[in-house]
């Protein structure tokens, strides 16, 4: 009975220190949080099951170093990185905890405060163990606590990982009706799949397939056409008396918001046009 008693005693001792860190975690990120909201920066945030390989996929995506281990909670501390995505510009990749079954309830509460991030991201990459016999059910269980923290609006990628270990998959896109990216087959141990997830990350994050635009830009509009570069969606460039024309591909709507931050109709910009040179030719 005395090893019992000193067993349960460690083990409120370690829930007690866990929630702590969780809590900490919690308040990091919230701070952090306000300040992309005011630099108005997207945010793609990863959450799946414990074990999908979220960590590893994050550090695939970012070439960033954290934790990978089969450990309850090897990823308390969700790390952050910056990265430029084409199309796009810079993007926050957020790792977090994975999700775990019977939680005990003395962490439930720090546990889903951590997933705060989710509801306030703009895409959701739902990583997922498809070599696990249960990942369907651990996928159903994922979105409930998501509808929980009331993300289950924000856009969700699914991400099947580990299909290295599936014979029968290869990696692919699925794409729905629209043509929207909705689901992506890869092995992030093994680099496997990681341009297609890149490829569709950035068409989500825009709104859907990028289109071709071609701008005349006159000498004034220089930091548009700084912007336009710092976004990665300049295709060519050719210099004419007057100005530049650039080859840009940029979801529509996206593109339109941007030219009337600095002032610019796209009536007036866009125009047909011989092909462009490339930049640097």
């Amino acid at each position: 009975e005395k090893q019992i008693e000193l067993d349960r005693r460690l083990i409120a001792r370690r829930i007690d220190r866990l929630g702590k860190r969780l809590e900490e975690v919690r308040r990091r990120r919230a701070e952090g949080r306000r300040a992309r909201l005011r630099a108005e920066l997207p945010v793609v945030a990863l959450v799946g099951y414990t074990n999908a390989g979220k960590s590893s996929l994050f550090n695939a995506l970012t070439g960033a170093f954290s934790l990978a281990m089969d450990q309850l909670f090897a990823t308390l501390d969700p790390r952050l990185r910056h990265r430029q995505v084409p199309g796009i510009g810079t993007v926050v990749f957020g790792d977090t905890v994975g999700f775990i079954r019977h939680l005990p309830h003395a962490l439930v509460a720090a546990f889903r405060a951590t997933l705060e991030e989710a509801a306030h991201a703009s895409l959701l990459l739902h990583v997922i163990d498809r070599s696990d016999p249960e990942w369907e059910d651990k996928r159903a269980q994922v979105l409930e606590v998501l509808e929980s923290i009331d993300a289950a609006e924000v856009p969700l990628l699914e991400v099947m990982n580990k299909i290295d270990q599936v014979p029968e998959l290869a990696p692919h896109l699925v794409r729905d009706e629209e043509g929207n990216p909705v689901r992506v087959h890869v092995s992030a141990l093994e680099g496997e799949g990681l341009s297609l997830l890149a490829t569709a990350v950035s068409e989500r994050l825009a709104g859907g397939q990028p289109q071709e635009h071609r701008l005349h830009l006159p000498a004034a509009a220089g930091r548009l056409r700084s912007r336009l570069y710092a976004l990665g969606v300049v295709r060519h460039e050719a210099q004419e008396e007057d100005g530049s024309v650039l080859d840009v591909a940029l979801d529509t709507t996206r593109l339109e918001r941007l030219l009337a931050r600095e002032g610019f109709d796209r009536a007036t910009l866009e125009r047909p046009a011989p092909h462009a040179q490339a930049v640097g030719d």
